[in-house]
């Protein structure tokens, strides 16, 4: 079946995602310092590609079976976090450092996640839904990786939540009963 016009632009401005995502991490992998980011941007590179190969697919021909090779939850977390440490912007910046590499990739992350969960909803085509949610499950688990590495390196903020919220949170909701045509 041919791509619904809704379905075409949903796909045009993801592909659009596709390469800025890719023309930016040919850049990265240049300019990266630290081998633990360099060696996550080359893994998550492929998925990249056949991500947006697969687009190119619907594009030109209205469909693809191609299933996207979605990466495995990750089994362990980056390591130990460290401190924030603060960061002023350089708006007279000519080279990314490590750390405005792995910012700029997580926020185009989680970007590209929130325009593929919102295309999947709009998708009639069961394939084509099935490939977005799995191009959201890649940019998701992708960025679970990056913002460990930089949480690790004390680049993203992730404290505890306080007790006291965490006692008051659990003191504001109960669980929903249970209705009578269930029991």
């Amino acid at each position: 079946m041919p791509l619904r016009a809704h379905e075409a632009y949903e796909l045009n401005h993801l592909l659009m995602g596709c390469v800025n995502t890719l023309n930016n991490m040919g850049v990265f992998l240049h300019q990266v310092k630290d081998p633990e980011l360099k060696a996550l941007l080359e893994k998550q590179l492929d998925a990249h590609i056949q991500d947006y190969n697969v687009k190119v697919q619907w594009a030109k021909q209205g469909s693809s079976t191609e299933k996207l090779n979605v990466p495995a939850v990750p089994t362990k977390s980056a390591g130990t976090p460290k401190p924030p440490t603060a960061v002023s912007p350089n708006p007279n910046g000519t080279t990314h450092d490590d750390r405005g590499i792995a910012t700029a990739y997580l926020l185009g992350l989680k970007a590209n996640g929130k325009e593929y969960a919102s295309a999947s909803f709009e998708a009639d085509d069961i394939q084509l839904r099935e490939f977005l949610i799995d191009a959201f499950t890649m940019c998701n688990r992708h960025a679970y990786e990056i913002a460990g590495w930089m949480r690790k390196n004390g680049y993203y903020p992730g404290e505890q939540a306080s007790s006291a919220y965490l006692e008051s949170l659990a003191h504001t909701y109960d669980p929903a009963p249970v209705p009578a045509h269930v029991q």
